[in-house]
């Protein structure tokens, strides 16, 4: 029995109980010195990106030192003995969770460099590539954040929307995760014919099931205990660390390069740049449900204006 610091002889469970309340309880300061943790590579939560060096007094993290670079694997080194096609599916795996996003901004880098600008129907399908992927990212991030934190369902919801997102990835481009579908100069493939329908039920779908765990979550006291004015990060601190997307936004910081420094047809579309305000884990949850909000505004309109036309640099 944990509470006792004796064997007690007497089976009576009224003894034992009298025999615990009577027992030396141990203060804070006799505990000790606070306890180091090493947290990672190699663990649930963290996906071998990162070792964390926690320093607990109780349950309550006072200090994490990150040790990064585990993942380094010398892309850019690899880069310099390459066409440039043929680096597109060394982006796939820069952010497992958003390829497509990573062929997309690879092959904008180069085309800007070579002066190309490709045709209005390859811009409209690049974003919709790019705001699937964001969702596709944020309902991780949300899942992962969930179990994490106990709460299995939305784990669940967010995985099944998950796989209907691979399902169209896996129609587009032929494969669910490496995705190598962009080019330089365009894009390998037009989109398949039943793709645009796949897309609209999708987002028909979507929409209540995100607007479920909204209402799990976002007033449920457990997970607004444990996120709430947890992991805090300044505007200044969020600036000075380059932080960027959601982490940086929910500091309040307002930037977005979709609208900053508009790239593709995004300064085509309307929708909303979402900041929080108290910069911690609570406020960046929230900035990812509403962005993935934003992200459905902006596929519906893409499919709505897709135009006509060829894909590739001619």
């Amino acid at each position: 029995m944990p509470f006792t610091v004796r064997e007690i002889e007497s089976p009576d469970p009224v003894t034992r109980v009298a025999a615990a309340d009577a027992a030396p309880r141990l203060e804070r300061d006799d505990i000790g010195e606070k306890m180091v943790l090493n947290m990672g590579p190699s663990h649930p939560a963290t996906h071998g990106v990162l070792r964390l060096v926690l320093e607990l007094d109780g349950e309550i993290i006072t200090k994490a030192t990150p040790d990064i670079g585990f993942l380094h694997r010398g892309d850019e080194k690899i880069a310099e003995n390459m066409q440039y096609n043929q680096f597109v599916p060394y982006t796939d795996r820069l952010d497992y969770l958003a390829p497509l996003s990573n062929n997309v901004a690879y092959a904008l880098a180069v085309e800007k460099l070579m002066g190309w600008e490709i045709p209005p129907r390859g811009k409209t399908i690049r974003t919709i590539c790019c705001e699937t992927s964001r969702i596709s990212s944020h309902l991780m991030g949300l899942g992962a954040m969930a179990l994490d934190l106990g709460a299995m369902t939305v784990f669940l919801y967010t995985f099944t929307e998950r796989e209907k997102l691979y399902n169209l990835f896996e129609l587009l481009t032929g494969t669910r995760l490496t995705t190598s579908y962009t080019r330089v100069g365009g894009q390998i493939r037009d989109l398949p014919e039943r793709f645009i329908p796949q897309l609209k039920k999708f987002l028909d779908d979507f929409e209540p099931s995100l607007n479920e765990c909204d209402r799990l979550l976002t007033r449920n006291k457990i997970f607004v205990d444990r996120t709430k004015g947890i992991g805090v990060i300044s505007k200044d601190r969020a600036i000075a660390y380059a932080l960027s997307g959601p982490n940086l936004r929910g500091s309040g910081i307002e930037h977005d390069l979709r609208r900053k420094h508009p790239y593709l047809d995004y300064d085509n579309y309307d929708f909303d740049v979402v900041i929080g305000s108290a910069g911690d884990c609570y406020d960046r949850y929230l900035v990812r449900i509403e962005e993935m909000r934003q992200s459905v505004r902006i596929l519906r309109q893409g499919i709505h204006k897709l135009p006509a036309g060829t894909i590739n640099v001619a």
